[in-house]
């Protein structure tokens, strides 16, 4: 880590020379034309996607570099939550709210200049949808379509098996951005869209940049000729970033070592909302985990409140289920099961435990991971269960917890509305509830706004009561800017960063 710091340092001269503006880049990058510091904006990130295709990628990593910058939906959604036109320029809707009727913008191109039409987003929709998907989206939106149909060139109308009063809202996130039919089997690596921008370069490990891509329909106003991804590892290299004056925008939840920011006179912290629900993901495959009292138990041993002041420096909310404060009709549950040592103990004798119960705890690298599991085996200890921390890499937990090989994991869902994933038996954590299932389909099919409320509120009871999970916290966005650049967000109802919106007043200091 140390020699890694160094290195990046030593290059730090290099960016306005560098018109690829990757640190200590490739022949390649450092071949393309200069772009000046102020139409070039440095974005950090605390993990690099496993993919560019958003639609497929497991992290939301994915579509802070892609979404709105080289891919874009049907709709956009905005910091407020609001949903306005993107591709689509207008819609309309049928009285039963089974029908949706989208007129497709004239004027837009994909980045090899084919033109944008129907067919492109029924291919986007079929692919989303197909059996072998695994669009993140698929139980949520896609598997509502009923029927896709392109009328003309221009026209996709959208039949729904259900109505869902947050169909525009899910067409606006990333699983649903379009592809292009020509090359979507390379959208991991090479993605081709209909953005401002294109990928120009991208070295593994270290950054991801991208160009404006001239005469495309939102880059005619865009400033920002170029973006850098770079990926921060860890609390040290952050603070060496900080200290070298070296980022222009950091973003990330509730992280460490940003105490001295808001001294700093080139920066300014931005405290804002997200949709996240960090939890102690438990694997109901793995016994006694099966068991909803040592699952109780687990939940009643944790001390929410605690877990925020330590791991995440008070900046965040206790949770009780899997919905975020931000969400409409969330229900506090926290409730259900306060920190208390002795229940928690009480049940797993009910259960037939005798302790100690060795289990063990994955962890993924960001900060509330690494630090939380040992907050969280320290409370465990306390009620009889022996926790092995297992630290793992992001591609690591993908091949491993995320396929179901753990007992427990640290980890924070940041996809808004998500609770269709449980649902899916096969989802990694395997919670099989032919009730919750069932709940579900009534809240998808109700119509009345009252009985909608009121099996959401039955949702949220639902998933706390059966403790699927031991939910802990919604985090504070944490946004490092850099004075002088306009248009970053502070609350996040997706994670995304329209860098055609941004733009510098002023000099960079």
């Amino acid at each position: 880590m140390h020699d890694f710091l160094l290195s990046r340092r030593a290059c730090l001269g290099q960016w306005a020379a560098l018109a690829g503006g990757t640190l200590c880049a490739s022949p390649t990058a450092a071949q393309a034309a200069r772009v000046p510091r102020h139409r070039q904006v440095i974005i950090d990130l605390n993990l690099e996607p496993e993919s560019l295709d958003p639609t497929m990628a497991a992290s939301a990593s994915a579509g802070e570099v892609t979404h709105y910058n080289i891919l874009e939906g049907l709709t956009r959604i905005e910091e407020d939550g609001r949903v306005s036109p993107l591709l689509a320029q207008s819609w309309s809707v049928d009285a039963g709210q089974h029908r949706y009727t989208f007129a497709l913008r004239r004027d837009v191109r994909f980045h090899d200049g084919a033109a944008l039409d129907a067919q492109a987003v029924r291919f986007s929709f079929e692919r989303a949808r197909a059996p072998a998907s695994t669009n993140k989206a698929r139980k949520a939106l896609f598997d509502n379509l009923a029927d896709i149909a392109t009328p003309s060139a221009h026209t996709v109308v959208l039949t729904l098996h259900h109505p869902d009063p947050h169909f525009l809202f899910r067409l606006g996130e990333a699983p649903a951005v379009i592809l292009h039919p020509a090359s979507a089997a390379r959208a991991a690596t090479d993605p081709v869209g209909t953005g401002p921008y294109r990928l120009q370069h991208y070295h593994a490990g270290h950054n991801i940049t991208l160009v404006k891509v001239p005469g495309q329909h939102r880059a005619r106003a865009a400033v920002i000729d170029q973006v850098v991804f770079r990926f921060i590892h860890g609390h040290e290299e952050l603070a060496a970033a900080l200290k070298q004056g070296e980022i222009d925008l950091f973003f990330h939840y509730a992280a460490k070592n940003l105490h001295g920011v808001e001294a700093d006179s080139r920066y300014q912290l931005l405290l804002g909302s997200s949709t996240g629900k960090g939890m102690l993901a438990l694997n109901h495959r793995r016994a006694p985990l099966g068991d909803v009292r040592v699952r109780r138990a687990i939940t009643h041993a944790i001390d929410r409140d605690a877990f925020i002041h330590r791991v995440l420096e008070g900046r965040g909310t206790a949770i009780g289920s899997h919905f975020s404060p931000s969400d409409a009709g969330y229900l506090h549950l926290v409730g259900l099961y306060p920190h208390d040592p002795e229940r928690a103990r009480a049940l797993l004798r009910a259960a037939g435990v005798v302790a100690p119960l060795r289990l063990e705890l994955s962890l993924p690298p960001p900060s509330y991971a690494r630090l939380g599991g040992e907050f969280v085996a320290e409370q465990l200890a306390r009620v009889g269960i022996e926790v092995q921390l297992k630290k793992l890499e992001w591609r690591q937990w993908l091949e491993g917890p995320f396929r179901g090989d753990f007992d427990m994991t640290l980890i924070n869902h940041v996809e808004p509305l998500d609770y269709a994933i449980y649902t899916d038996p096969g989802y990694y954590f395997g919670y099989d509830s032919a009730d919750f299932r069932a709940l579900v389909q009534r809240y998808a099919q109700a119509v009345q706004p009252r009985e909608r409320q009121r099996l959401f509120g039955q949702l949220q009871r639902h998933l706390a009561q059966d403790a699927v999970n031991a939910w802990i916290f919604a985090p504070q966005i944490d946004v490092v800017r850099r004075k002088g650049l306009r248009g970053v967000w502070m609350d996040y109802p997706i994670f995304v960063h329209d860098v055609a919106a941004m733009s510098w007043s002023g000099a960079i200091e």
